[in-house]
């Protein structure tokens, strides 16, 4: 064997193996009968590099994958990418405007054929790194949810397309989709309605300005403001209600001012008009003051302006009060210059808010209230020009020069001083929301678009968690589950793209619709009209919520889908509860009446090592491909497993996987010592057979690491699976049963040596089988260098031994030998005893079953613990510090050897030290503020630096009672 494992050469080498023998294909190493396990990959997008939360997903994964395919179950890990709507169209516009070309000079058709260019010749990268990871997903089913679409060239061939197509019109024909104007997110870059989970929401800085909308006629009232014992504050004759907006471009689209019924100060003018303040004057448009439950009256003014077309919080108190709807804005976020000139259109909307005229919502939608001299204008340019007319006419509210509210910014010099009056225009943190693909504010939109009813599907999905057909884990994430799906909204299916499903719905002439599978279906449905049809394509979200059976084949009823569906387990980042898990329970409820998975395991989040979100602005990201470069894929791998804590965010760092690299170096160290000593692996080897007490307790190991490990597994507790094989490997094997062997191969009995050596190759066998899973690469490179096999150990068959090989008596004794060797080993390390010094063993008192156990195991005991000889006294000698066995008391006398008084100063400075330290942590931790207000990943690394404190202080006081003890 090679000194050395080579990641970088073996790993690329043994995956094509893998590829080329087809180890992963659906069914392979599938014993007669078995039971079928399916995972479905949750869908990267095409245009997709693998992230470090690509890693942590996959690994999981695959190390279920492999466990259940070396187990014999018929399984099956399906692969595929999503079209990724928006993202995919972003990515070729930019390479379209590279060559000065645009999406809005050229045909849809055009267009499409230019995506479908860049998915052949860029789509497949995140697929080679997955590869690149050890993901044995079956390749050669790897699905793509615009297979088979119109335009779609050879190699895309597939049903995913037309099941996408079939689902949404039988869904349309039981009524659970439809057609309707509802406010929507807007993205003014794309120009396309997003669903509220692509929303970002950014705290940036702004302003909320006041102003006053005049009482019609010139009306007056009697404003009275009072504290909170009912005093009056504040009295005066008002001619305007006062209002405070963050977007004033809006004002324009008012239907309404709203308060709140129970505030006194605006019962007088509750169904008075007053004067939209902007606009020609001789238009000024008047509308209704109206009471909604919805206004706080602590906050602001607290009036508010109802602009049902461009809030979801107004668009609410809009349709319960029957005020209308005015879009403002055109796709792009610019204010409107289609319609009538604005005198006309004022005039119809001031005849409805007389009570004179009544406008359907399509009607109020079309009419332009945008005066015409702001037509056309960029909402922020259009913001700017309101603002200043508004001031100019002295409708602004005033305040003085140093009004708190203004902020910090507003406060410049004026020659009038302090108590100068201004415009109120308060400086505040407001959210905004943010397109997360186009990084542009989200404008809310009155628009018509295509909706799932998710009332009418949504019971099914509930119930198939509450009656155990679907488990949820860890717990918090089924509560949250229920909390979205009680909650849930009509879903937005419709997007204003080119890249995608387009939607099966054509219209006439009239206005008629005619949903139908193809054109021709509804030509017919339509006695042979000319129909066009909807330009606007499906929610990606939608095509990926049938992911489970458009992969295997549905509508055809293929062997796969009666195969794998429902599937076995979804393995999911918390992130996509909503977007995908509840969707994908609804849809296949809905569409073939049964679940998608058995069991939803959900994971946290990958984190730096201090706890912080990885973050390209902070620098913190850690890239998986360069960690692989640098570590190789089983240390990386091997690190996420080990980290995966059911509902804890993982903190990754480069030393961890550097650890665990060493933990790959450490098992490629075991083989070589076992071959180095002529351990082969030898046919029909009966571990139960084996006689000797060194090799009856690691069998006995061995047993307990396999049983330790699958029960981890099937609870789907990764880091519980990992780490217990850590501790056998390197605990086990690596530390005791590599050096307890030594003196049996030295024993001269051939008899002895034979049985060790073929015990150590079973051994080393079962850590590789054992370990595959999580490290496939250096176990397979292993499995072939140690012996010539029938098959590759990724098909290799998964031990089922037990308890049976468990033998107590050598369990206990060997327990025994290795207790007494850590304990002289804990003291010397505490005393300072240089470690190549041997030193001498008192023996005090011992009884039979240990002098039994010490006389068999007597060389292994003095040369692992470094001791130079075993002296029975009758008592323990001044300067001799006591170790403590079962059934024994023995004394290592270093008193000669090592400065008592210098030791017990060094170790009384370093407890000062730490003492220090743990009441500053103590002192941080008691302190509600610093727990309230810091961040979480601060305070949990403060808890975590005082628990190892705490136990480094535990072991200094166990050494300086020691050192009390001696004199």
């Amino acid at each position: 064997m090679d000194k050395s494992f080579n990641a970088a050469e073996a790993e690329p080498r043994i995956a094509a193996e893998w590829e080329a023998r087809g180890c992963f294909k659906a069914g392979a190493n599938a014993r007669p009968g078995a039971e079928p396990f399916s995972i479905m990959i949750p869908p990267p997008n095409v245009t997709g590099v693998l992230h470090v939360g690509h890693a942590f997903n996959n690994t999981l994964q695959d190390v279920l994958t492999r466990w259940h395919r070396m187990r014999g179950f018929d399984t099956l890990w399906q692969p595929g990418t999503d079209h990724a709507g928006i993202a995919t169209q972003m990515v070729v516009e930019r390479e379209l405007a590279k060559e000065g070309k645009s999406r809005r000079d050229m045909t849809r058709e055009e267009f499409l054929s230019h995506v479908w260019a860049w998915k052949a010749k860029s789509g497949g990268t995140i697929r080679q790194q997955l590869k690149r990871l050890g993901a044995s997903c079956d390749w050669s089913r790897e699905a793509f949810t615009m297979s088979g679409a119109p335009g779609a060239p050879a190699g895309e061939e597939g049903n995913f397309h037309d099941a996408v197509i079939k689902v949404f019109v039988d869904m349309y024909e039981k009524g659970y989709i439809y057609r309707g104007k509802r406010l929507v997110n807007w993205d003014p870059h794309f120009e396309t309605a997003i669903s509220d989970l692509e929303v970002e929401n950014i705290d940036t800085p702004g302003h909320m300005w006041h102003f006053k909308y005049p009482l019609a006629g010139g009306q007056t009232y009697e404003y009275v403001e009072k504290d909170e014992d009912g005093n009056v504050i504040l009295r005066e004759t008002r001619d305007y209600i006062s209002i405070a907006t963050t977007r004033p471009e809006t004002m324009l689209g008012d239907g309404a001012v709203a308060v709140h019924p129970d505030d006194e100060r605006y019962k007088p003018i509750v169904g008075m008009l007053c004067e939209i303040p902007v606009g020609p004057k001789e238009h000024r448009r008047l509308i209704p003051i109206i009471t909604d439950e919805y206004p706080d009256p602590t906050f602001g003014s607290g009036a508010v302006k109802i602009t049902g077309a461009h809030d979801f919080n107004d668009y609410g108190v809009a349709k319960r009060g029957g005020i209308p709807c005015y879009r403002l804005m055109d796709t792009r976020a610019q204010l409107r210059a289609d319609g009538t000139p604005y005198a006309e259109a004022a005039a119809i909307a001031q005849a409805v808010a007389n009570g004179e005229k009544t406008l359907t919502e399509a009607e109020a939608d079309a009419l332009n209230l945008v005066p015409d001299h702001l037509r056309g204008l960029d909402r922020y340019e259009a913001r700017a020009r309101v603002i200043a007319e508004i001031t100019a006419e002295g409708l602004a509210v005033m305040t003085r020069a140093d009004d708190p509210r203004l902020g910090k910014d507003a406060l410049k010099p004026d020659a009038e001083g302090a108590d100068a009056l201004v415009p109120l225009v308060e400086a505040k943190t407001i959210t905004q929301p943010h397109g997360d693909r186009s990084k542009v504010v989200i404008e809310p939109m009155l628009t018509d678009q295509w909706f799932v009813d998710t009332a009418k599907i949504v019971g099914p999905a509930l119930d198939a968690v509450r009656d155990g057909r679907t488990q949820i884990m860890p717990e918090q994430h089924r509560k949250v589950y229920f909390h979205w799906l009680e909650n849930i909204e009509p879903w937005t299916i419709s997007r204003q793209l080119w890249w995608g499903h387009q939607i099966p719905v054509w219209y006439d002439e009239d206005g008629g619709m005619y949903c139908a599978s193809t054109e021709a279906e509804a030509i017919a449905k339509s006695g042979g009209k000319a129909l066009t049809r909807d330009p606007d394509v499906l929610d990606t979200w939608f095509s990926s919520g049938l992911w489970p059976i458009g992969t295997l084949g549905w509508p055809e009823q293929t062997p796969e889908l009666k195969r794998y569906f429902p599937t076995s387990t979804l393995v999911s980042g918390f992130d996509i509860i909503f977007f995908w898990v509840a969707r994908m329970m609804m849809m296949q409820l809905a569409v073939v009446g049964d679940v998608p998975f058995r069991d939803v395991y959900v994971h946290a989040l990958v984190r730096d090592e201090k706890g912080r979100k990885m973050s390209k602005s902070i620098g913190n990201v850690l890239d998986p491909l360069e960690l692989i470069e640098e570590f190789g894929a089983d240390a990386l791998r091997f690190t996420l497993t080990s980290m995966a804590a059911m509902g804890r965010d993982l903190k990754l760092s480069k030393d961890r996987i550097a650890g665990y690299r060493n933990f790959g170096t450490k098992l490629w160290n075991a083989a070589r010592f076992a071959e180095m000593n002529d351990c082969k692996p030898v046919p029909g080897f009966d571990p139960a057979g084996v006689t000797q007490t060194v090799n009856k307790w690691i069998v006995g190991e061995t047993a307990r690491a396999r049983m330790a490990h699958d029960e981890a597994l099937s609870g789907y507790r990764f880091n519980d699976a990992a780490n217990g094989l850590y501790a056998f490997v390197w605990g086990r094997v690596c530390d005791w049963y590599l050096e307890f062997a030594k003196p049996l191969f030295a024993s001269g009995d051939e008899a002895v040596i034979a049985e060790t050596r073929a015990t150590m190759a079973w051994v080393i066998d079962q850590c590789l089988i054992l370990l595959h899973p999580t490290m496939p690469f250096i176990t397979e490179e292993l499995w072939g260098a140690i012996a010539d096999r029938p098959k590759m150990l990724v098909h290799a068959d998964w031990p089922d031994y037990g308890a049976e090989l468990i033998d107590t008596d050598a369990d206990r004794e060997m327990g025994w030998v290795i207790g007494l060797i850590e304990e002289i080993r804990s003291v010397r390390a505490q005393m300072h005893v240089p470690a190549g010094l041997k030193v001498q063993l008192l023996q005090v008192e011992l009884d039979e079953k240990g002098q039994a156990a010490f006389e068999r195991n007597a060389a292994m005991i003095e040369r692992l613990a470094r001791l130079s000889e075993v002296t029975q006294v009758a008592a323990m000698p001044k300067g001799a510090v006591t170790v403590a066995a079962e059934g024994a008391v023995f004394g290592l006398p270093i008193a000669d050897l090592i400065d008592v008084a210098e030791e017990k100063a060094r170790l009384a400075k370093v407890m000062d030290k730490l003492g220090k330290e743990i009441g500053g942590l103590k002192g941080r931790l008691g302190n509600p503020k610093f727990v309230e207000s810091a961040p979480e990943e601060i305070v949990e690394e403060a808890r975590e630096n005082l628990a190892a404190r705490e136990e480094e202080a535990a072991k200094i006081k166990d050494a300086l009672d020691r050192l009390a003890a001696i004199g």
